[in-house]
């Protein structure tokens, strides 16, 4: 066959000059190196950061300890003279040196359990209002005003309590109580206006906006679903609370309530002003009483003695280590409920 030569316009190759450098090569391509500086100052800002972290948690943990350390040390004294019959004797006796925490143990639950009667269905009410029927319109202001009632002074409301809540609760609410729950051996005796009623009032109001703040962030948290579904079964607005609303946020409102009764429970200036600080046990809550906080606040600049203050130091120890327990609990079940929720309630 005949060799086909080059068509008419086509150039021939030229050759390959072997001696010019070939892309690729390492005299042309030159590999940059990595910003190892950089990279090292990164890893060490990371670690600097998560050491400055560290050390504020621990530092907490360390205040924490410290003072259970001071509260144990500074109480040794009675704690070696009465041991636990310092938590079950009722008399409180400064100049026999004879001290028992009873008394003041029962004013403070007592107290804090009137202000979670009052309290808890304020708030929960609140909190569902906000939540589930308040106008768009008015909910940033009403949710204002609740958060506002825990940035009053504590003073200002024993004042307020002192000339405004007792003289009331001595002309309308105690004679009310006497006349149709006094066969109950809780409203009787003497109407002074001031006792545990009047703390626990005061009480309510002050854990009210703490209740009301962490329920409404469980409520928050109950997948949107739920709701929609009850509602298209044929559930009314009360019924769709009840049962898809209420029900998956029982947990972490109990843990609500748990962490208001931590904040009862410390509560000291305002319950001192109305409580009536009289170390005794009684059955009405007319009768005035004594909280530790209060007998804490009240009478440490009186302890004359080194068991006195002791005895101080003790009921100090013993309300941080209830308060400790109460807030762990709370923030336990608020925990248990909260977690992983609120990227599901927006579904």
């Amino acid at each position: 066959m005949p060799e086909h030569g080059p068509s008419r316009g086509s150039e021939l190759p030229e050759e390959v000059d072997m001696s010019a450098p070939v892309l690729g090569s390492s005299e042309t391509l030159r590999i940059v190196p990595k910003a190892r500086p950089v990279f090292r100052e990164n890893v060490f800002a990371d670690r600097a950061f998560r050491g400055v972290v560290l050390l504020c948690a621990l530092a907490v943990l360390a205040m924490v300890g410290l003072i259970f350390f001071e509260l144990v040390s500074q109480s040794r004294l009675s704690l070696s003279k009465f041991g636990f019959k310092f938590l079950v004797k009722q008399i409180w006796d400064p100049v026999a040196e004879d001290f028992g925490a009873l008394p003041f143990i029962y004013g403070t639950v007592v107290s804090s359990l009137v202000g979670l009667v009052i309290a808890v269905p304020l708030s929960v009410g609140t909190a569902l209002f906000l939540i589930e029927i308040c106008p768009l319109r008015i909910r940033a202001i009403l949710s204002l005003l609740v958060e506002l009632l825990a940035a009053i002074p504590s003073v200002i409301y024993g004042l307020w309590g002192i000339f405004v809540l007792a003289p009331f609760i001595r002309v309308h609410v105690e004679p009310f109580l006497a006349r149709y729950f006094g066969w109950t051996g809780l409203f009787e005796g003497p109407k002074y206006g001031w006792g545990m009623l009047a703390a626990g009032m005061i009480i309510a109001i002050m854990i009210l906006p703490i209740i009301a703040s962490i329920t409404r962030e469980v409520i928050t948290a109950v997948p949107r679903v739920q709701r929609e579904a009850a509602l298209a079964l044929g559930a009314t607005k009360w019924e769709m609370l009840r049962i898809a609303v209420l029900r998956n946020a029982r947990p972490g409102i109990f843990g609500a309530v748990i962490l208001g009764l931590g904040r009862a429970l410390g509560e000291t200036m305002a319950v001192t002003m109305v409580i009536g600080n009289r170390p005794e046990i009684a059955r009405s809550l007319f009768a005035p009483g004594y909280t530790l906080a209060s007998a804490v606040a009240n009478e440490f600049t009186e302890a004359v003695g080194n068991l006195y203050l002791s005895a101080l130091m003790e009921m100090a120890l013993v309300l941080f280590v209830i308060t400790l327990i109460v807030n762990a609990l709370a923030g336990l079940l608020v925990w248990s409920i909260a977690r992983g929720k609120p990227s599901r309630a927006l579904a």
